[in-house]
């Protein structure tokens, strides 16, 4: 559902992405893993259509970014790391906006507002303005947007960040529940260990390379052993391990 193939991405002197390939099958909650300033970000700007990659391309449920980009991107959900609701309409109202940017017919958007709504525990803020919900309840508005055109492709920024440990592990299981209902591809981007835990897939990228990829146990075990979070730890500090080539990483 989503592959890259050899995306680059400068800023200046700066590479931010290089050379980045990777393949994402449907059904699959894989977590991108890296520190700040590994190329999380940049990466979903670059998929989200915010920036170009300078060289490669994404493909989208079988739709190139470079040359098919409004196709691409209508395959495509995301949860941003900046919060994007507007703080004064209420919860249907941004709801019911994003469905209109997508074209839903009206019956439609009403019906899977209430749905994910309900699904996720805010069936009863509708009519409440998201100024008025906490933080974590604001991510899950987010969500269900993200999520109002049933997207091939679900892709997290970093979305729990300033959450409490319930918000975080609500939304995880939020979207992993999306996964096995609907067989979404999930990229889940974060710098937190615990929350990849039960990915189906991890990926560590650290200035701008993978490091590792393959399940939690399999990337422990490329990366050194020990836990994920020690060896997680170990991969990104500065030393022969952060320096490893793109071609080591694991199958």
């Amino acid at each position: 559902m989503l592959e890259l193939t050899a995306i680059t991405k400068r800023y200046g002197q700066r590479t931010a992405l290089d050379g980045l390939s990777l393949a994402l099958p449907a059904g699959c909650f894989t977590a991108l893993l890296g520190p700040n300033g590994a190329g999380k970000s940049t990466l979903f700007q670059v998929l989200t259509g915010l920036f170009t990659a300078d060289e490669g391309d994404a493909m989208v449920a079988g739709h190139s970014l470079r040359r098919e980009a409004v196709k691409a991107l209508a395959h495509i959900g995301v949860v941003f790391q900046q919060m994007s609701l507007d703080l004064d309409l209420s919860v249907e109202r941004n709801l019911r906006f994003h469905a209109d940017l997508h074209g839903l017919p009206r019956a439609l958007a009403t019906e899977r507002i209430a749905a994910g709504c309900a699904a996720i525990g805010l069936g009863a803020e509708l009519g409440r303005t998201v100024r008025e919900l906490s933080g974590g309840n604001r991510r899950k508005v987010e969500l269900v947007r993200a999520l109002l055109h049933q997207p091939a492709v679900v892709l997290m920024d970093e979305p729990t960040v300033g959450l409490d440990p319930k918000s975080r592990r609500d939304l995880v299981a939020a979207v992993q529940a999306d996964v096995q209902a609907r067989q979404s591809t999930v990229l889940w981007a974060t710098h937190l260990v615990e929350e990849v835990e039960g990915a189906d897939r991890v990926l560590v990228l650290h200035k701008g390379r993978l490091l590792a990829d393959g399940t939690p146990a399999e990337v422990c075990a490329a990366l050194g052993g020990g836990t994920l979070e020690q060896a997680f730890l170990r991969a990104t500090a500065a030393g022969p391990e952060s320096k490893k080539p793109q071609g080591e990483v694991i199958p």
